[in-house]
């Protein structure tokens, strides 16, 4: 993450047929309706009409109760890809609000609902939560297409215990080819009341690791562990008297400039690793100046929308030192290893590569390490402004900085954008999208509730550099110091995590090792290294889960 301007704080909008926003810091209440929903999100985080009744009871779900569902194994894993068996003892239609895989497309679909007689068993292959282990089924009469629905803030916990703020969704046609289950979009009616089948998931772990490893999120389909693992590959500064590059057992010294052995060691690497995944990999060089800059991007081609484009991105270039800097004013003296800027965001996209690129996208998957970024965007720039004819990118995921923030003592960022003004949210959808996915995949209700009262009174800047406990801040940001910018101005709707920034003492300086971000995680519940484990758990979760959202629909730009 390179410099430049600071933010302000604006509107937080709340669910309704209008986009109520509640405005801070001298600001107005703005109303503004709620356009393009069902473009939006097919889990329908907008809400279109007010709940009310008992949704555990039998009104609206006639003699159906939640007894009559089995649900086998009894062990049921969270966080992972699992087939699970739904036995009916009554006629019924059972609404599944989870991720699970079309028997006919074999794509993953948010949600849908099924239709079981009774003594039918129907398999499903779904994706359960990976940070909260409670889960519920949503139970009706046979041939229901209208559901009661959370609200995109709350868990489905929270739900239970208030359904008054929730939504509404229905069934409608699946839109895939070879597509057999339906899809779930926004509805007018709540179709009255539900029964609840509440489950229980375990998420597995590794039995060589401990507490103080962060073995909680160690398992499942991607996990905190692996990334932590990454970063701590990458950043060795073991010496290696046989490495010519850098004479380190990692892959240091990345900085841009002609000639530069290390530079040009770990592009190789990099590029060799998406290879090993199956991804069709492209080294895009380009000149900037007087210098050559390198982008390494692995694609798989969508199996339906070809030319639409969904794009992962972290640099994995790091601060020079200042022989290397581009011009006066530039913080710090530059850093041999990166940890935190950026080889953190490197570790993130190199995982979500990992376990996406066997999966079969609708859309074109775009994997990419930035090069450049800390001399002002340059790698993506570069690509932004060469998009081939024909070729749209729907949405962009940018992993930077990433680690010192929740559930360290330190806010973790969610910024969205692009920004159109200071008073409201200009992208709700997508705004509500990060909602959706923090409030219950992870069980943060309560911890994005204060993330946005502390950004609606103060702005973006203090979550940058102050402490704070249990908070998750989901905003749309002005500030253009990361790669979400070039795409942001090609007219792309983006989304993307970081932590602390101008707080952290060692930003772009030679101190930004794995072991100065131990140091700055520790609390008085955890080690540094449980928390980080943690930490990169939650952020490349949540931009997996987006993903999977934006790859079925994606989040237009809304400017």
């Amino acid at each position: 993450m390179y410099n430049a301007y600071p933010k302000t704080g604006k509107c937080i909008p709340h669910n309704g047929n209008e986009i109520l926003t509640i405005c801070f810091n001298n600001m107005v209440v703005v109303g503004r309706l709620m356009d393009a929903v069902r473009a939006l999100m097919m889990v329908a985080v907008m809400s279109l009409a007010s709940l009310s009744g008992c949704f555990g009871e039998d009104e609206g779900s006639g003699g159906v109760d939640a007894s009559d569902l089995k649900v086998s194994p009894s062990y049921l894993p969270g966080g992972e890809w699992t087939t699970i068996e739904l036995s009916a003892d009554t006629d019924m239609s059972v609404f599944i609000p989870y991720f699970i895989q079309d028997p006919g497309s074999l794509r993953a679909q948010n949600g849908t609902v099924l239709d079981i007689e009774k003594g039918r068993t129907v398999n499903v292959k779904i994706l359960f939560p990976p940070r909260n282990p409670d889960v519920v089924l949503l139970i009706g009469d046979y041939g229901r297409e209208n559901w009661p629905i959370r609200a995109a803030d709350e868990s489905w916990m929270d739900w239970m215990n208030d359904s008054s703020s929730g939504s509404s969704v229905m069934a409608s046609p699946n839109e895939d080819p070879g597509g057999e289950w339906v899809w779930i979009i926004p509805a007018n009616s709540t179709g009255g009341g539900v029964e609840i089948k509440h489950l229980t998931t375990l998420r597995d772990q590794r039995s060589d690791l401990g507490e103080e490893n962060g073995v909680g999120a160690s398992g499942g389909w991607l996990n905190g562990r692996d990334v932590y693992e990454w970063v701590d590959f990458i950043t060795d500064e073991t010496p290696d008297p046989l490495d010519l590059a850098d004479g380190a057992k990692g892959y240091l010294d990345r900085w841009i400039g002609n000639g530069n052995p290390a530079y040009e060691d770990a592009i190789t690497y990099f590029e060799g690793v998406m290879i090993g995944y199956g991804l069709d990999v492209q080294v895009h060089r380009f000149q900037t100046g007087t210098l050559w800059a390198v982008n390494i991007c692995g694609y798989k081609t969508g199996s339906v929308y070809p030319d639409e484009w969904l794009v992962f991105g972290a640099h994995f270039d790091i601060a020079p030192p200042a022989a290397y800097t581009p011009g006066p004013g530039i913080p710090g003296y530059g850093t041999r290893t990166g940890a935190y800027d950026n080889t953190a965001g490197t570790s993130m996209v190199l995982t979500t590569a990992s376990v996406l690129a066997d999966f079969d996208a609708r859309r074109t998957m775009v994997f990419c390490l930035w090069s450049s970024e800390e001399e002002g965007l340059w790698g993506s720039g570069a690509f932004a402004g060469d998009i081939p004819d024909g070729v749209t990118v729907s949405n962009y995921l940018n992993l930077d900085m990433a680690g010192i923030n929740y559930p360290g003592d330190f806010a973790l960022s969610v910024y969205l954008g692009p920004d159109g003004s200071g008073d409201v949210i200009d992208q709700p959808g997508m705004y509500h999208l990060a909602e959706w996915i923090g409030a219950d995949a992870f069980d943060l209700s309560y911890q994005i509730e204060r993330g946005r009262e502390e950004w609606a009174a103060s702005g973006e800047s203090p979550l940058w550099q102050n402490n704070y406990e249990d908070m998750v801040a989901i905003y749309e940001s002005p500030t253009a110091r990361s790669d979400h910018d070039s795409f942001q101005q090609i007219g792309v709707a983006t989304l993307g995590w970081n932590g602390v920034v101008d707080g952290y003492p060692c930003y772009h300086r030679d101190c930004d090792k794995l072991s100065t971000m131990e140091e700055y995680m520790v609390t008085e519940s955890a080690t540094g290294e449980a928390n980080l484990v943690h930490s990169w758990d939650i952020v490349t979760w949540w931009a997996v889960y987006a993903f999977l959202h934006m790859d079925q629909t994606p989040v237009p730009n809304e400017l």
